[in-house]
């Protein structure tokens, strides 16, 4: 008889006790979710997660010291790194932004109800980004602040040749997700199944070493641009 699974290790990370209390008390009435450590700030983080090697890090974008940015940043450059999923307002779109372009696997809002977060936490821990299209166009918004002409033409020849090894149905796939598109509305949109949208999502994750869809929707504005 095959064991049965490990629950989920969770770091939770955010300044305001409550916020940590209240997903606590969420997470551990879940019997296949379990809550190994908290912090306060990023150091903390830092700290915790060397010592407990959680499976997802619910991590506040906004804290006092090392904010959730940094702290991803770092997390997701050392050996066998975390899932951390974001915990987030929309004030805070400039921090996600950078956070998905570290490697961040999604992010979900502080007011949104809870089976929701749940469901978003298990997502992430089987390595699948948590990004609804409408907060992702918006995400992709915060991306197009001006930029000199020397950065913005070194950008755009360096996405271009990333999506460069793409096949023209992988190609329209990217540009679908940039628009904001859903996968059944992709499949809609260029008339194939929902099936061969995610196998052409998949291979984009593998070529353009994404992990994410905002890092891939990303790449299509900066060769678009």
């Amino acid at each position: 008889m095959e064991s049965e699974r490990e629950p989920v290790r969770i770091v939770v990370v955010d300044d305001e006790q409550l916020v940590r209390m209240a997903l606590r008390l969420v997470i551990d009435g879940e019997p296949d979710l379990t809550v190994v450590g908290e912090a306060a700030d990023g150091d903390a983080a830092l700290a915790v997660v060397d010592e407990q090697r959680p499976d997802v890090v619910l991590m506040d974008v906004r804290m006092p010291g090392r904010d959730g940015l940094s702290t991803t940043r770092e997390l997701l450059t050392r050996p066998s790194p975390p899932r951390v999923l974001m915990l987030t307002t929309f004030d805070a779109d400039d921090l996600v932004l950078g956070a998905l372009r570290a490697g961040a696997l999604g992010f979900v809002l502080k007011d949104t109800r809870p089976p929701q977060i749940l469901d978003a936490v298990r997502t992430v821990a089987e390595g699948e980004p948590v990004l609804s299209p409408a907060v992702t166009a918006r995400v992709i918004a915060a991306a197009t602040a001006p930029q000199s002409p020397h950065t913005r033409d070194a950008s755009r020849e360096a996405a271009r040749t990333r999506l460069s090894t793409l096949t023209e149905r992988e190609l329209e796939t990217a540009r679908a997700i940039a628009d904001g598109l859903d996968n059944p509305e992709i499949a809609r949109q260029l008339h194939i199944s929902v099936a061969t949208v995610k196998a052409h999502t998949g291979s984009l994750f593998a070529k353009l070493a994404a992990r994410n869809r905002v890092q891939i929707a990303l790449l299509v504005r900066d060769a678009e641009q």
